[in-house]
C-alpha cells in the first residue's frame, strides 16, 4: 500500500498521481511538483489516498513543497505574459504566411519553457518561425500542433445543450465515441444534431450508452423491456408497443380503443400468441406428419421389393435365330482368313497383305484379268 494524492495542472485537464512524503497536503491546496516539463504549479484535487500500483507502473514522484503566496503571484504574472506572447505569435505567423491558427499560449513555472498550442489542416514548416520566437523571447520554444477536439477543450464555449462543453469543464481525457451509440439510442443519424462545436461526434453520447446494454451495472435483469411493434396487456387494456424509453424505463402503448398510454415495464405484460390449445392442436400436427411420413416410407419400401422379386422370376423374351446371326454378322472382324477359315494375325506395322478379287471372294473362281471380245452379231 502506498499514499498518493491526485494533481491537475488545468481546469480540466489530466489527473497525475505524486507522493506527498512527509507533507501534509489537503484537498484545494496547490503544490509545486516536478514534471517532464520541469517545475510546474498544479491544483489537488484528489486527497491523500492509500492505494496498490501496477506492477509495472512507475515510481511516484514526491511533491516538492506546498505553493506558498509568491509561486501563486508568479502563476498569476506568467497568465499575463501569456497574453502577450499570444499577440506576438500571431504577428509573426501572419509575416511568414503560415496556413495555421495559434489556438493558446503556455508558460511553464520556472519560465524555461513557452509552449504554443495551434491546429493546421497538414504538416506546417514552421523552423524560421521558431528563430524568430526565439531571438524575442530569449528562452526554449516548443510549437505542438493540437486537434480540433484539444481546441474546443482549450477554447471552451456553450454546447447545444445550453451548458458549457463538457470536456471544457470536467471531461478529463476524451473517450471513444462511435456512431453505432447513436443508433443504440434511437437518436437521429444527421450530422449536424449528434455533432458538437468541434465538428466530431459529441462526448454526451457516451453517458448513455451502458444503459441499451446488458453491462449496465444498474439495469435490473428480472425485468425485460416489451418488443417495440408487440402486443402488450396493461390494466387499461390490450394494444401495441408504439416506442421504449430506455432511461425512464417506459412503453408508449396503443390501446385498441385508439387511446395512448405511458406504462412502466413492471406493469407490461406480453400477450401470448399461442394458448394450450394451440400448442396442443400443434403437437398433434407434428405427430400425424410423423406416421403420415414412415407411412409413405413403408409402402415405397414394399413397392421396390415386390419390383425387384417380379424381375427375378420374369424370363426376358430370346430374340429370333435370325436376328442374332445378322447381328453378329455385323460384328465380323474384317482380317482375312488363311487356308483353314482360321483368321490370321498380323503385326501391327507389318506390310498389309493384297486383297483377292470380288470375284474369287465371293464364287470361289478367278476373275480374268482382261475382258473377252465379244463375237460381232451376224
Amino acid at each position: 500500500m502506498e499514499t498518493y494524492i491526485g494533481v491537475r495542472f488545468k481546469k480540466a485537464g489530466r489527473i497525475y498521481h505524486f507522493s506527498p512524503g512527509q507533507l501534509h497536503i489537503e484537498k484545494g491546496q496547490h503544490v509545486i511538483v516536478e514534471t517532464a516539463r520541469g517545475m510546474e504549479c498544479g491544483l489537488v484535487v484528489i486527497g491523500p489516498r492509500e492505494g496498490e500500483l501496477a506492477a509495472d507502473a512507475q515510481p511516484l514522484k514526491v511533491v516538492q513543497r506546498i505553493a506558498n503566496e509568491h509561486d501563486l503571484a508568479r502563476v498569476a504574472d506568467n497568465k499575463k505574459h501569456e497574453k502577450e506572447a499570444y499577440a506576438i505569435c500571431a504577428k509573426k505567423i501572419r509575416e511568414h504566411g503560415l496556413p495555421m491558427k495559434l489556438v493558446d499560449v503556455e508558460y511553464t513555472f520556472d519560465l524555461n519553457k513557452i509552449i504554443f498550442y495551434f491546429t493546421a489542416d497538414g504538416r506546417i514548416d514552421f523552423r524560421d518561425l521558431v528563430k524568430d520566437l526565439a531571438s524575442v523571447f530569449r528562452t526554449r520554444i516548443e510549437l505542438r500542433q493540437i486537434g480540433v477536439r484539444d481546441e474546443a477543450k482549450i477554447m471552451g464555449g456553450i454546447g447545444c445543450c445550453g451548458r458549457p462543453l463538457c470536456c471544457a469543464t470536467f471531461l478529463g481525457d476524451f473517450e471513444p465515441v462511435s456512431i453505432r451509440m447513436a443508433k443504440e439510442q434511437n437518436l437521429s443519424l444527421n450530422p449536424t444534431k449528434i455533432s458538437g462545436i468541434c465538428g466530431r461526434l459529441m462526448c454526451c453520447l457516451k453517458y448513455e450508452s451502458e444503459c441499451y446494454c446488458n453491462e449496465c451495472p444498474q439495469k435490473q435483469k428480472k425485468v425485460q423491456p416489451p418488443q417495440q411493434g408487440g402486443r402488450v396487456v396493461t390494466m387499461d387494456g390490450e394494444g401495441k408497443v408504439i416506442s421504449l424509453n430506455q432511461q425512464r424505463r417506459t412503453a408508449t402503448i396503443l390501446l385498441d380503443n385508439s387511446r395512448t398510454v405511458v406504462a412502466a415495464w413492471e406493469d407490461v405484460i406480453e400477450e401470448e400468441v399461442e394458448t394450450e390449445e394451440d400448442n396442443a392442436q400443434a403437437k398433434e400436427r407434428v405427430t400425424e406428419n410423423r406416421d403420415d411420413t414412415r407411412r409413405r416410407s413403408n409402402q415405397g419400401g414394399e413397392r421396390r421389393s415386390a419390383r425387384r422379386e417380379r424381375s427375378e422370376h420374369t424370363e426376358r423374351p430370346r430374340r429370333p435365330r435370325e436376328n442374332r446371326e445378322n447381328n453378329n454378322r455385323g460384328r465380323r472382324s474384317r482380317r482375312p482368313r488363311d487356308a483353314r477359315g482360321e483368321r490370321s494375325s498380323r503385326p501391327h506395322n507389318g506390310p498389309r497383305r493384297p486383297k483377292a478379287p470380288r470375284e474369287k471372294r465371293e464364287n470361289g473362281q478367278q476373275r480374268p484379268s482382261q475382258p473377252t471380245q465379244q463375237e460381232p452379231k451376224a
